[in-house]
């Protein structure tokens, strides 16, 4: 979601600036803009084009400063537009003649802040006007408001006042300089410059975002207030006194770049799809035994507390979880529950606390399930666990245990390779605990080594099944509506098909348990609705086949991604992709594969951005 990129320098920072965002730009935004100080004023450049068009305006208004933020925003407050576009600047109240001064504070703000109404019209009583929507330029007069000659304490009394998340970077006219940041709920991070760039400072909403600038990372904690100058840095915690200085560890963490290489692929969603088999060969590398100590020093004590599960996550990794439930329940036996992070804090549960809490997120940064998280433990349950594919996020830092994926750096904004590894880590959950609870002998866990090293291998035949599915891709270019259906353990495989098709295709599309045809849906099955169904062959099969037959009856037009040994043939109306082989407990990471390859091959035919799927962003960062 939006990026925050800043800078106190030694030399024009505007370069660093734009490539910062350059980096953030697989989050997803819809407008981008930077600020810096220049022959002693605030100047800035907004756009709600792309960054590489940002970069050719500052270039052609020759727009140069040593202290600057930059950002990218995706909409919440405000529509897409060049006057709701970061960073805000806020010029004081209106003078007595009715003039605007002259810019003294800009200002780039991730995250809601949910007391702007009230603090707008305070503001306004005192003159400040408004040029945008947004709940960010409340911010920029409130800090304004507070400034008596120390940008640092302005933003600290500001903070004050602010209900919500945040992230925020500012910079003063009258401070040329220095650049001060916040943050509470949403992530920022310090760079501290080496080499040619000593004595430079940096603040970002992602490391990546500095990634060929420095490797020196300080991560701020909720409510930090950090003052960088150049050679020197401050942060003091949002409640306490201003000379009272927290420290805040710099370590070396090596930040892939988003900007990598497509290779021969036409997208990079295309080339994530792709990747899966490495994905998974390495989220698996070392893995010889279940045992605790693959989720941490101290997870053998945690899980020999437990007595249940909780699963809490979003979107994709919230389908990840729903598949973890068949797992955890029938292999390890042990009562699970999913949960959809943004609901489940704001509704009465009854809390156990021998429950894990399990997150599952791949930025570590969605703030609806750090804050369920928050939830959960403030209910008592102490025993946590994420599932995550960045080991320097703040889930990671949260969740007393952890299990880093390693699918790499995942730019297109809908989710592939981070699903899959997200199920490897589950499935090692699942047997690691199974085999506390006496749940699994030797011989079930040396087969169960045996698939997942097999894994790569077998992901590698689906994948060689894509001409197939390319052209499925050409018929669901012209639909507008399509039915998944899936059983059983498979019908979260059917959830994340449909979420695909319509996140990058923009098809309508939903998922059912196909026993629940009967119940409703099958109203909707005309010669003009595709059904894709997913059919392993597993013990439901034979059901899956009598659903298959009420849809052929109405019309309906099938595309089955089936197990060779179903005995499911092509006929009229019976599209067939035959899977490479049966995969048992580990099908789903299989027969996700064809439904990931479906929607990008449709949204390819039907000329959409794959990679950048209108309204959506990457890492939400806002609730």
């Amino acid at each position: 979601m939006c990026g925050i990129v800043g800078a106190a320098g030694t030399r024009n920072i505007v370069p660093v600036l734009v490539e910062g965002l350059r980096r953030l730009e697989y989050r997803g935004y819809d407008s981008c803009g930077v600020a810096v100080h220049q022959d002693g004023a605030l100047r800035r450049t907004r756009s709600t084009a792309r960054v590489a068009e940002l970069d050719a305006q500052v270039g052609s208004e020759h727009v140069s400063g040593l202290t600057g933020i930059a950002h990218t925003r995706w909409a919440t407050h405000g529509a897409p537009a060049v006057h709701n576009a970061h960073p805000h600047f806020s010029s004081g109240p209106t003078a007595a003649d009715g003039s605007q001064r002259p810019a003294r504070v800009a200002l780039v703000h991730n995250g809601i802040i949910e007391n702007h109404e009230q603090l707008r019209a305070q503001l306004q009583a005192r003159g400040y006007v408004f040029m945008s929507q947004t709940d960010t330029e409340v911010i920029a007069h409130l800090v304004d408001s507070l400034y008596e000659g120390d940008l640092f304490e302005a933003v600290r009394q500001a903070t004050l006042q602010l209900h919500g998340a945040y992230a925020i970077a500012v910079i003063c006219r009258d401070e040329p300089h220095r650049v001060v940041g916040a943050r509470q709920g949403s992530p920022l991070v310090m760079g501290v410059g080496v080499g040619e760039r000593e004595g430079e400072m940096f603040l970002a909403s992602d490391a990546m975002a500095l990634a060929g600038v420095t490797d020196q990372i300080a991560y701020l904690e909720e409510g930090d207030v950090v003052d960088l100058q150049r050679g020197r840095h401050w942060i003091v915690a949002r409640d306490g006194a201003a000379h009272v200085r927290v420290e805040r560890p710099v370590r070396t963490v090596h930040a892939h770049t988003g900007a990598a290489e497509l290779g021969p692929y036409r997208h990079y969603m295309q080339k994530e799809i792709f990747e899966q088999p490495r994905a998974i060969s390495d989220t698996l590398e070392g893995v010889e035994a279940f045992v605790p100590e693959l989720f941490g020093r101290n997870a053998a004590r945690s899980f020999a507390e437990i007595d249940s599960v909780l699963v809490l996550a979003c979107g994709t990794s919230y389908y990840a979880g729903c598949t973890a439930k068949y797992w955890l329940e029938s292999i390890a036996q042990i009562p699970t529950q999913v949960e959809v992070a943004s609901e489940y804090r704001y509704r009465d549960s009854v809390p156990n606390p021998r429950t894990l809490v399990v997150t599952i997120t791949q930025s570590g940064e969605t703030a609806d399930t750090l804050a369920a998280l928050k939830h959960a433990r403030s209910l008592g349950m102490k025993h946590t666990l994420t599932i995550c594919n960045v080991a320097t996020s703040a889930m990671v830092r949260e969740c007393e245990h952890a299990y880093v994926t390693r699918a790499g750096v995942e730019i297109g904004v809908a989710s592939t390779k981070a699903f899959t590894t997200q199920l490897a880590g589950l499935f090692l959950l699942t047997l690691t605990l199974a085999k506390l609870r006496g749940r699994l002998d030797a011989e079930a866990e040396a087969q169960h080594l045996r698939s997942l090293r097999h894994l790569p291998a077998a992901l590698q035949a689906v994948l060689a099944l894509e001409p197939q599915i390319i052209a499925w891709s050409q018929a669901f270019a012209a639909k507008e509506n399509a039915l998944f259906l899936g059983r059983g353990l498979h019908y979260p495989v059917a959830l994340e098909g449909a979420l695909k098709l319509k996140e990058i295709s923009y098809i309508h599309a939903e998922a059912y348990p196909a026993g629940e045809l009967k119940h409703g849906p099958l109203a909707l099955v005309t010669s003009a609705m595709p059904v894709v169904t997913v059919a392993p062959n597993d013990a439901l099969v034979e059901k899956l086949k009598s659903n298959m037959q009420e849809v052929r009856a109405r019309g309906g037009e099938l595309y089955v991604c089936a197990d060779a040994d179903t005995h499911i043939e092509a006929s009229e109306g019976v599209h067939v992709i035959r899977m490479p082989e049966h995969y048992g407990a580990l099908s789903p990471i299989l027969h996700v594969v064809p439904l990931q390859l479906l929607a990008y091959h449709t949204a390819c035919a039907r000329g959409t951005d794959v990679d950048k799927p209108r309204n959506l962003a990457k890492s939400v960062t806002v609730e």
